[in-house]
């Protein structure tokens, strides 16, 4: 008994000290996102005070009011929906299907393809931005929406954590459905599918923060101001209102709300397939 006390006593030290250390790194983790909901609260004024102050004196919602009447940011918004969910959509789509024909399925080159695809994850995008532009070009498809939407319809990252979750699952459930009478492809969408919520979820939450956030390809192919995304928009107010602080911070906390939103709704079997994931290898 006497040696389980010192032993308790050091546990609960260590416990209290990766507290300490984890409430640390939030603080600072949070602080920029705080400085930038509080700036999007005070006057032009307030916001270039020096030295700053934290809180605003007054606090005002004419950024926001400014931000939402004077740009056409609903447009800007209603297309990054469209873009981010369409590409979300698509990419679960073939990444599970590919997944499951990669895990399930034995023909000629099967492993050369699929290590091809996955040396296509060493490649930068700056690297074959060129020839995905041209390629959008000869499809007349440049200041469109669907300049966005194409060439994101495939992810080697998905295509690969989608086919390690499905090789876990049992060939004795796909050879009963088959002797069933079940189609490969009701194979897939009935019994392949319902399985992979926790990677799915994981996917999703990573394609949709990476359409949301996207600001080179848009800013490439995308001319109109009608068709530009929430990225592009940021960039506006900031070049437009270099001065305006307090209007470039309202847009981004506009902006970044419906990620987080994305991620508190999908948090769970984003931590599942981390966790899932990890034991498998």
């Amino acid at each position: 008994m006497a040696a389980t006390a010192p032993l308790a006593r050091r546990i609960s030290i260590s416990t209290i000290l990766l507290y300490l250390v984890l409430s640390l790194g939030a603080i600072v983790m949070l602080a920029p996102l705080l400085q930038m909901i509080l700036t999007s609260f005070k006057t032009s004024g307030e916001a270039l005070r020096v030295p700053p102050k934290l809180l605003p004196d007054n606090p005002t919602w004419n950024a926001y009011h400014t931000v939402l009447t004077e740009a056409p940011f609903g447009l800007w918004f209603r297309n990054s929906v469209i873009v981010s969910v369409s590409v979300t959509a698509l990419i679960l789509f073939t990444s599970s299907l590919a997944g499951y024909i990669f895990a399930k399925f034995k023909f000629p080159g099967r492993d050369l393809l699929f290590t091809l695809l996955l040396g296509t994850l060493m490649v930068p995008f700056p690297v074959v931005l060129i020839p995905t532009y041209l390629i959008v070009n000869n499809l007349h498809l440049l200041n469109t929406l669907f300049a966005l939407i194409v060439p994101s319809t495939v992810s080697a990252f998905g295509v690969f954590l989608m086919r390690q979750f499905i090789a876990a699952i049992p060939d004795d459930l796909i050879d009963a459905a088959r002797l069933d009478g079940a189609s490969e492809f009701g194979i897939y969408w009935q019994l392949i599918r319902p399985q992979l919520g926790p990677a799915m979820g994981a996917l999703g939450i990573f394609t949709f923060l990476a359409s949301w956030n996207d600001y080179l390809w848009p800013l490439i192919v995308i001319n109109d101001q009608d068709r530009m995304t929430l990225p592009l928009a940021l960039a506006f107010f900031n070049s437009s209102h270099a001065t305006r602080y307090d209007l470039v911070m309202a847009a981004a906390v506009l902006i970044i709300m419906p990620v987080i939103a994305a991620f508190l709704l999908f948090q769970r079997q984003f931590i599942n397939a981390l966790v899932l994931s990890g034991m498998k290898g």
